[in-house]
């Protein structure tokens, strides 16, 4: 999953939320070394990657991208996951969009000196980017994919991405449904996460 759902799933704890927003950036055991509730964050975050990657939905969406983006294809279809459930976002809070956005731009803010530097370095620019709001618009989607391109392992086929998204978006956006029922459900019953609302 991407920065939204992470953050949507890991419910109404502050701590928690920031654990989950920076779970990729602490590597094997060095979660001990943070607060009980952001230790359990990063570990949800963990958890979630393990339960996407092995859910039969998100193999099946998989599919669609693994001609050029091979290994790849689920960094995509965590983007693109992100931009179905910013789009249906109505149908999962009771908080508007751009509030949640808001209100985890002050969050991160606030806690900022538990974020690990690399971490640090790009919260400014998410937040002048307006990044998580424009997961809404298909461009805003090219345009982060073509971005972690430039400065990750992420092959450069954003085009491509967007065009197999448009030809195939019925069967993606019922994908995203039945995979996000599925996640929700876990990490309400098997972590206990009161997301209801956020």
């Amino acid at each position: 999953m991407n920065f939204l759902a992470h953050i949507y799933l890991s419910g109404d704890d502050e701590e928690i939320k920031i654990g989950n927003f920076i779970g990729d950036y602490v590597k094997g055991r060095a979660f001990h070394i943070y607060p009980e509730k952001i230790k359990e964050g990063i570990l949800l975050h963990r958890f979630i990657d393990t339960f996407t990657d092995k859910n039969t939905h998100t193999h099946d969406a998989k599919i669609l991208f693994t001609s050029k983006y091979r290994k790849y294809s689920g960094i995509v279809i965590d983007i693109i996951y992100d931009y179905f459930l910013a789009n249906n976002w109505d149908k999962y809070s009771t908080i508007d969009f751009k509030s949640f956005v808001n209100n985890f731009h002050n969050l991160l803010v606030k806690h900022n000196d538990m974020l690990p530097t690399k971490v640090q370095a790009f919260v400014p620019k998410l937040i002048a980017n307006n990044r998580l709001y424009s997961y809404k618009d298909i461009e805003g989607i090219k345009h982060v994919l073509a971005t972690m391109a430039k400065y990750t392992s992420l092959p450069d086929h954003s085009d491509f991405a967007i065009k197999v998204l448009n030809d195939n978006y019925n069967q993606l956006k019922e994908n995203f449904f039945l995979f996000f029922s599925d996640i929700v459900y876990y990490v309400k019953t098997v972590h206990n996460i009161n997301i209801k609302g956020v």
